[in-house]
């Protein structure tokens, strides 16, 4: 008997049996099969009077990523499910229009890189940068409404939707923040490919990433690492050599693939192949609360070519793991699937092994990744949704004791952070208690690691993988 996640109530399909409303890939055989299914997590605005023109619009939009792209990660993620590479996923828990901008960009991806150097210099592998960047907008909700004192309005399920404010006006879902949602991830992955690409990435200034972040015990680790990159590089340049991998890095864009409209609207045919690509991000992946079987979000995503991944829970069974590889990677195709688990501190040893153990055995090749943030969240005593690091951090280490039991590989690390100086997770070396909240709590849904407490992480997790090589 298999389990399934958590439930909210179905909605009905979004249109009629047989409309197609979107002119990309609208032709292609089984691609609007999802509207007829059972759909979970979806605003109510078939009605709205903006609703066609602005998935006209963004159906008519030039993609955010491309398809050769979208390959290359697949590849990449081909070689962390074969041991050879490790997976580093990180960023926003909820991307906003307003958080675009060139410092809280730089910001993010500054401290993505040095987590990939710890990484890279401490375990000596390759790591896949993939940040929660360029569409995460949309935030699955365990309640449709939300109720204050005696005022009830539709719950925030993120900007590209609705608005934070509690508010009718500002919670109505709106259809033209989806076209909003598009032009900021546009200016986002511009940024992005400006920084990997123009020169910041260059190890050659691997020591002024750190800098404008103020000093605590990870920083100060950092640094040391970075000087001796620093005088290997140095080394390097004096023999002649010049490898084009120190002046720039591959970065990669994902989200969770939640709301469908969007989706389907940048759904592109690949000229070269003829076969359907999601073209909102390189990398997708399906929620713990819309991975059901029979469900529309399953359907969809497996009908496109990008590598895909699933967040499980613990309620998750054996079962279920294995069904989910039958419906998205039938070929057994390694790069195509990951399993995100996020089974909590308290879950981790004892939920996850039978996972592993089932997959393994299957012979099927995925990539598996530890999210550490979402099965550890609590409320703080001043009302803050919080999460205590240590616990983070345990999950952690329990996802790598697993592994290492089971002799199979811990691929990657999903994470929620920043690159700003946020208190939103409690403790740390420098530790943030609840009373920092009040004036540097910054987060309109789940709480982040800041800069700090994202270093420290990548230390422990370098130190985690030279133990499994």
């Amino acid at each position: 008997m298999t389990t399934t996640p958590e439930k909210t109530p179905v909605q009905t399909p979004l249109t009629a049996p047989g409309e197609i409303l979107h002119t990309g890939a609208a032709d292609y055989p089984g691609l609007d099969e999802w509207r007829r299914l059972p759909i979970r997590q979806q605003p109510d605005w078939r009605d709205h009077p903006d609703f066609d023109a602005a998935v006209g619009e963004l159906s008519s939009n030039p993609p955010l990523v491309f398809a050769g792209e979208v390959d290359k990660l697949k590849r990449r993620l081909a070689k962390v499910a074969q041991g050879e590479a490790f997976l580093l996923q990180g960023g926003d828990c909820a991307e906003t229009f307003a958080g675009a901008t060139a410092d809280k960009i730089s910001a993010r991806v500054k401290t993505l890189l040095q987590m990939a150097v710890v990484l890279t210099y401490g375990a000596s592998l390759p790591v896949v940068k993939m940040g929660r960047m360029a569409g995460q907008f949309a935030k699955p909700r365990s309640s449709d409404m939300e109720t204050r004192g005696e005022v009830t309005l539709p719950s925030f399920r993120g900007e590209i939707i609705n608005g934070f404010d509690f508010t009718e006006e500002s919670r109505h879902p709106d259809p033209k923040r989806m076209v909003q949602a598009y032009h900021t991830s546009a200016a986002t992955l511009n940024l992005v490919r400006a920084f990997t690409e123009g020169g910041f990435a260059d190890l050659r200034a691997v020591q002024q990433w750190n800098k404008g972040f103020m000093e605590n015990p990870a920083h100060a680790r950092y640094e040391s690492i970075a000087g001796e990159i620093d005088r290997a590089v140095r080394f390097m340049e004096a023999c002649g050599a010049d490898f084009d991998g120190l002046k720039r890095t591959e970065f990669y864009a994902a989200h969770e693939a939640l709301l469908l409209d969007y989706e389907r609207a940048l759904t592109r045919i690949d000229s070269r192949t003829g076969e359907p690509y999601v073209t909102s991000g390189h990398f997708v992946w399906i929620g713990e609360r819309t991975r059901e079987l029979d469900g529309a979000h399953v359907d969809y995503l497996s009908r496109v070519h990008n590598p895909l991944g699933v967040k499980l829970g613990p309620g998750t069974t054996p079962e279920d793991a294995l069904a989910l590889i039958d419906k998205l990677d039938p070929q057994r195709d390694p790069g195509r699937l990951t399993f995100i688990t996020r089974m909590g501190a308290k879950n981790i040893r004892e939920k996850l092994p039978p996972l592993v153990e089932a997959v393994r055995d299957s012979g099927a090749k995925v990539v598996w990744v530890t999210d550490p943030m979402h099965g550890n969240t609590i409320t703080a005593k001043n009302g803050y949704k919080t999460r205590q690091f240590d616990d983070v951090m345990d999950e952690v280490r329990g996802f790598f004791e697993v592994h290492r039991s089971l002799g199979t590989y811990p691929g990657g690390l999903h994470v929620e952070m920043t690159g700003d100086d946020v208190a939103e997770c409690l403790g740390g070396s420098d530790i943030i208690d609840e009373s920092a909240f009040d004036s540097r709590y910054e987060s309109l849904c789940d709480p982040r690691l800041n800069h700090k407490q994202s270093l420290e992480m990548a230390f422990l997790v370098a130190e985690a993988l030279t133990q499994v090589k």
